[in-house]
């Protein structure tokens, strides 16, 4: 199963390594490596996190405040936010159209 990111979701993720990086050499990396054990949990277990709605689930990254929120689609992981959990939680909702959420 393959990993996809939409595009406002690569932004946040961008965006948070940046922050993370300047609060502390090489926490942006730590940053990312918790995305990639979060994102390692969901392809082994993809229905196991939380649902959001009918087709898309939050798994909360374990060392920072944020959550990867994701649909199963077909063969692949659509990534639809990298959400600051301190920040407007359902901003993921308008990236999608009502049939999609």
């Amino acid at each position: 199963m393959m990993v996809d990111f939409l595009l406002p979701a690569e932004d946040e993720f961008a965006e948070a390594i940046a922050y993370y990086s300047l609060q502390r050499e090489g926490l942006g990396l730590e940053f990312a490596a918790e995305v990639n054990r979060g994102l390692a949990r969901i392809l082994q277990h993809p229905s196991a996190w939380t649902p959001l709605s009918s087709r898309t689930r939050r798994c909360r990254l374990n060392r920072f405040p944020y959550a990867l929120i994701y649909q199963v689609r077909d063969d692949m992981i659509l990534i639809v936010s990298v959400q600051n959990l301190h920040r407007h939680p359902d901003s993921w909702r308008d990236r999608l159209s009502p049939h999609e959420r």
